[in-house]
């Protein structure tokens, strides 16, 4: 069992003050401190709708609290951009390619407030201060369980161990054609960001009755870009060649994104992404400029004094994960925590943290220097998280999906992550994903709702049975009942129980729930 999640459950039943309504005492939710977390296990749970704030995994208790959370994800192969997401990358562009900035930038207070929020929200609803006083277990790694006692594991949670180790193994995403996902223990991979768009700009004509008739705008643009590939060596064929493939379908993602650069860009952006681990030579060497980045973000943006954006504070939620990036799976698969960061001109000016799962690459935060706001640069870096989803899923088409944490729509500022289209929202009852166009009226009426529209189906996931449940006890695995004749004295079957029920069958039947 050398790759097991082990766990230590809590249960919420206190109330605490609410990040996003601001209310006292009325946000709730369930937590667990993760000590290891297999990239699986933590995919089975987000699709639960748990999420991890460092390695304190945490669940609303969606029909109590003040402001129910509801996971959302975006289906990458199938996003389509949305006229205000092309205007971002076209700004980015010019400011690449040109040095152009807005004339006339959004409104600082709607634009910085969209920025903030961008990609994957803080964990505002946790009260953060409680999280200093959860005491748990000094850190338990899987090296340290005791080997044997296979008796005391039944068979088939064996084999399914077996199973899904090898499904983990096999839906790796290593080795992308052009973004390799690091062997987790030292490389990191570059991607130079080769992002135009043609010049926008267009003079003005007056009228002249000796002129010949105007032609259309986009007659005009096409003449532009064939223009422009000719200066770069490209031969007339093939420029013609290239552009009629073009014509025939809208422009993509990753066509706004990868269109070349002038000879002499203005600017350079390139992109380098690192595991995030304070042992890895490669994310140390830039540590400082990644807090510092960070530190400027959160007392700018959230208004956060210096005492709370302590390196301590920064290396809790943002660099510890519970992926154990010595495992041998995991180095081989290139699953876990990662920095994408977002290197200027050889500034460091923005970091988007990501998990890659099997199935999802998963936002976990994303800030940056608030002297470069006027890019939009949270939209900015979703696009970019999402074309890097896209391509993965070119090679690994069980990984479809982007995830940007939990869509709250009591809450006004949090709506902005349904503009992803295809979006859904998780059913908090069934654990089936809805399209948030449809949840959407279901929403407007009550802030809590089972979104699954049909009654007949329930979450047989979360049937409990108690003689599946793993345990962790003085460092042994074993199921339940096992546990309990060695522990005669345990009063923790209720308390289990809820646990088992939260995490569901494919959790409990593998992670190692810790009791002492």
């Amino acid at each position: 069992m050398t790759d097991s999640s082990i766990v230590e459950y809590f249960s919420g039943n206190e109330g605490y003050r609410c990040g996003y309504c601001k209310s006292d005492n009325t946000c709730y939710s369930h937590g667990m401190w993760a000590h290891t977390l297999t990239p699986l296990d933590y995919q089975n749970l987000i699709d639960r709708g748990w999420r991890r704030s460092g390695k304190y995994c945490y669940k609303p208790t969606m029909h109590r609290t003040c402001c129910p959370q509801y996971t959302i994800r975006c289906e990458a192969k199938k996003f389509v951009l949305s006229r205000s997401q092309k205007k971002v990358l076209k700004k980015v562009h010019k400011f690449l390619a040109y040095g152009e900035k807005e004339k006339h930038p959004q409104d600082e207070s709607s634009e910085t407030m969209m920025e903030h929020m961008e990609v994957s929200d803080f964990p505002q609803a946790i009260d953060m201060q409680s999280l200093k006083n959860i005491k748990v277990a000094k850190d338990l790694t899987c090296q340290e369980i005791h080997k044997g006692q296979t008796n005391d594991v039944p068979a088939d949670n064996t084999a399914l161990n077996h199973e899904l180790c090898k499904e983990e193994s096999l839906e790796s995403p290593c080795n992308s054609a052009s973004v390799d996902i690091p062997a987790v223990s030292e490389s990191s991979h570059s991607i130079t960001c080769e992002e135009t768009s043609s010049s926008t700009s267009m003079q003005a004509s007056k009228m002249d009755p000796d002129r010949p008739p105007c032609r259309k705008a986009k007659l005009i643009r096409r003449e532009r870009k064939l223009q422009k590939l000719l200066k770069m060596g490209v031969s007339a064929d093939e420029a013609k060649a290239s552009m009629e493939k073009k014509n025939d379908r809208a422009k993509s993602l990753e066509d706004f994104i990868n269109e070349p650069l002038p000879a002499e860009p203005a600017h350079k952006l390139e992109l380098r992404l690192v595991p995030s681990a304070l042992e890895n030579p490669l994310f140390s060497q830039t540590f400082e400029e990644s807090y510092e980045v960070y530190k400027k973000y959160q007392m700018s943006v959230h208004k956060d004094p210096a005492e709370k954006c302590s390196k301590k504070q920064y290396n809790r939620f943002l660099v510890n994960n519970p992926f154990q990036h010595c495992d041998d799976i995991l180095c081989r698969s290139g699953y876990g925590s990662f920095h994408q960061q977002y290197w200027l001109d050889n500034k460091l000016i923005a970091v988007g943290v990501i998990d890659i799962l099997p199935y999802c690459v998963s936002s976990v935060y994303f800030y940056y220097d608030p002297s470069y706001s006027f890019l939009s640069l949270g939209t900015y870096a979703a696009l970019r998280e999402i074309a890097f989803t896209r391509e993965l899923n070119a090679r690994y088409p069980a990984l479809q999906h982007y995830y940007m944490g939990f869509y709250i729509h009591s809450c006004v500022k949090m709506r902005y992550k349904g503009q992803y289209f295809p979006s859904f929202l998780l059913c908090p009852e069934t654990f089936i994903f809805q399209p948030i166009e449809k949840c959407r009226p279901k929403l407007d009426v009550s802030k809590y709702q089972r979104l699954e529209e049909d009654s007949n189906k329930g979450d047989p996931d979360g049937v409990v049975n108690l003689k599946e449940v793993m345990i962790l006890f003085n460092k042994r695995p074993m199921i339940y009942p096992v546990y309990r004749n060695l522990n005669r004295h345990a009063n923790d079957e209720n308390l289990v129980k809820e646990y088992a029920g939260f995490v569901g069958r494919k959790c409990y039947r593998k992670m190692l729930l810790y009791r002492n």
